[in-house]
């Protein structure tokens, strides 16, 4: 109810609502998703009516295509939409004015944030009519969306809160866009590229190992650094999805994408651990652009 009699959420959604861009978004968000999933699929029944043979394992790749094509989407969207919000109001010299109000520092920025997770919201389950076309066919359970949704709901939230501190940090909306995709980036590719270089530093012949972890084996290891895919969004919904497709123990769970590392509480519990500390840097995010948002702070 709080969030619901929050002024600056209320005309938020109004204005959002009400423009054009919005219906242009859903059209396209969904067009897209649903121009791939019906070709997808047009594709496999060519294969039926060739073959005679229909393979459900065709159908359920269509679901996880479906499926990642949305995450990269939110991935994308969620932190152009939101990196704005606040240095939009900069550039405009209405801050200030919503200030000088009743309005707390808390209430501007968590109307500007919920306000854009409401639109990313719109956009998942507006989407859903789309992924749930591996119903006709089966080996999705609505369980399985529900676990889907939990990993959207997470990423959202994060690169959303990662896009309003930059916002709040810095008094263009340029910069602070370039540098919210810059840190995701980061958090995407770099936490990768991290394990990968640690990996191939630990396999090199007549050099010590940069990380030693105490497992078996001599096929090197990136250590302590596999922890930092925690943080990556990325990570933790190609955990959920190769869970949700049976193929875990196929594709080999996190603790062997780079090198031999040992089984422990995190390993059996990535995908809920990674989620948690998600929601935390969340918090901590949003705690730290209420903090640069109040009056008497610099802004770069």
């Amino acid at each position: 109810m709080k969030l619901i009699s929050n002024p600056v959420y209320r005309r938020e959604i109004r204005v959002s609502s009400r423009s054009f861009r919005l219906a242009l978004v859903l059209l396209t968000f969904n067009g897209i998703l649903a121009l791939v999933a019906l070709l997808n699929m047009y594709s496999m029944l060519s294969q039926v009516r060739a073959t005679a043979e229909i393979q459900y394992d065709s159908f359920l790749d269509l679901y996880m295509f479906v499926a990642v094509l949305e995450f990269v989407m939110l991935i994308f969207i969620m932190p152009a939409i939101t990196a704005g919000s606040i240095s939009g109001e900069r550039e405009r010299q209405t801050l200030d004015l919503m200030l000088s109000t009743r309005l707390t520092p808390t209430q501007i920025v968590l109307g500007k944030l919920m306000s854009s997770l409401s639109t990313m919201v719109l956009l998942i389950v507006s989407s859903f009519p789309i992924l749930a076309l591996v119903f006709v066919y089966g080996g999705v359970t609505m369980r399985d969306m529900g676990l889907l949704l939990i990993c959207y709901g997470a990423a959202a939230l994060f690169s959303g809160s990662l896009g309003v501190f930059c916002s709040a940090l810095f008094r263009k909306s340029t910069l602070s866009t370039v540098v919210a995709y810059g840190v995701m980036g980061m958090i995407v590719i770099g936490t990768y590229g991290i394990n990968q270089l640690a990996l191939l530093f630990s396999r090199m012949p007549g050099e010590a190992y940069l990380v030693t972890t105490g497992a078996g084996g001599g096929g090197g290891s990136s250590g302590g650094f596999l922890y930092l895919l925690l943080l990556n969004p990325t990570a933790t919904f190609v955990m959920t999805m190769l869970r949700l497709a049976g193929r875990e123990a196929s594709r080999g769970k996190v603790t062997q994408w780079f090198g031999t590392h040992e089984e422990g509480f995190l390993s059996q519990n990535w995908v809920s651990c990674s989620v948690v500390l998600q929601i935390v840097m969340a918090v901590a995010l949003i705690w730290m652009a209420v903090r640069a948002v109040r009056p008497g702070k610099k802004v770069r």
